[in-house]
């Protein structure tokens, strides 16, 4: 039994089998019970990552692992990005160890609550781990209030009562910074994401701090902006820097490994050599980072480390109906490559 299988069976599209199968929207509860029947019925296990008994049934060790979508950082590709795809493939296999099954959902943000209260409804879940990558202080409230067994990833607020894991940007940026001045660099510049959340922003705090440390600052002219999703050469960044070749910084910090592949691959098409001509080092050590030529420089976020304390966090709060909220920042690592050299003065 494949999903063009039960398509046919249900008499609709195979987008809408899809859709139904993985909590999305896009299809009227109607038809997704239908579906769900027929699948049932056939024996269709929905995802890889999810037991057909488990999935079907009303039980408790069912955990919901919910990303909200809007236009921004968390599209609705956004399983198909490396760093989300490695955090989700590291959830469920921490999840399967302990006996528990996942169910991943996508809602849209502009109906956050309407959309977490129905799959709630629909199918309760033990516990929501939720990627908080784009979520505000308010909207990840707002979730709490709905289901309180929850740990958020990805992003942290102090002054909430939740549970939160997320990488240490700021020492992670700070230990990047770092390397560029012990290479030798001074003229440094600062690749920025034209969409700001808090991940960004504390890797600003931790750069900025390291090169300050040591006596430097950044020009107003050697910030770039560039969009932190696009993986290919872009045409804003291309024509900030065409006039001024031959004055560029001779280093440039990348918020995530995406801008800095982009920037490389913007330098190739305008003959700017990397690292000969200018240093480059980004965050998050995708995959990507070690094909490209030359391979990237950059600061590992440990991705089964985040899923594993993750993990257990919520399975604590769920079998020990623990009340007590906990903060936990996981050190990141840098690893050095063949982007960036020293400055040769």
């Amino acid at each position: 039994m494949k999903i063009d299988d039960i398509a046919k069976i249900a008499q609709v599209s195979r987008s809408a089998v899809s859709l139904a199968l993985n909590g999305k929207n896009g299809v009227s509860e109607d038809t997704r019970k239908k579906i769900l029947r027929i699948a049932e019925e056939h024996g269709y296990i929905p995802r890889p990552i999810v037991k057909a008994d488990q999935y079907f049934q009303k039980n408790t060790k069912v955990l919901r692992f919910v990303a909200c979508i809007n236009e921004g950082i968390v599209t609705d590709q956004y399983e198909t990005l490396p760093f989300f795809m490695e955090l989700i493939n590291n959830i469920d296999r921490q999840i399967g160890a302990n006996g528990y099954s996942l169910m991943v959902s996508s809602v849209k943000i502009e109906n956050l609550h309407e959309e977490i209260t129905r799959l709630e409804k629909e199918q309760k879940s033990a516990g929501i781990l939720l990627l908080g990558t784009n979520l505000t202080h308010d909207q990840i409230k707002l979730i709490s209030t709905i289901q309180p067994k929850l740990v958020v990833l990805d992003t942290c607020f102090e002054t909430l009562d939740v549970n939160f894991v997320v990488m240490n940007n700021v020492y992670g940026a700070y230990e990047a910074g770092k390397y560029l001045v012990e290479l030798g660099h001074e003229k440094i510049g600062y690749v920025q994401s034209n969409t700001r959340m808090y991940n960004f922003d504390m890797r600003k705090k931790g750069f900025m701090q390291a090169i300050a440390e040591n006596g430097l600052n950044i020009a107003a002219d050697d910030y770039f902006s560039l969009s932190p999703t696009v993986i290919s050469s872009q045409e804003t960044f291309k024509d900030s820097i065409k006039h001024r070749i031959h004055q560029l910084p001779t280093a440039l910090f990348c918020e995530a490994d995406y801008m800095a592949i982009s920037v490389m691959k913007s330098f190739t098409e305008l003959g700017v050599k990397v690292p000969e001509d200018v240093s480059i080092i980004g965050f998050d050590n995708i995959f990507e980072s070690q094909v490209v030529t030359p391979e990237l420089t950059t600061i590992n976020v440990k991705k089964d480390k985040i899923a594993r304390l993750a993990v257990e966090r919520l399975i604590t709060v769920i079998e020990n109906n623990e009340t007590d909220k906990i903060k936990v920042f996981v050190d990141t690592q840098l690893i050095t490559r063949n982007s960036c050299r020293t400055n040769m003065k």
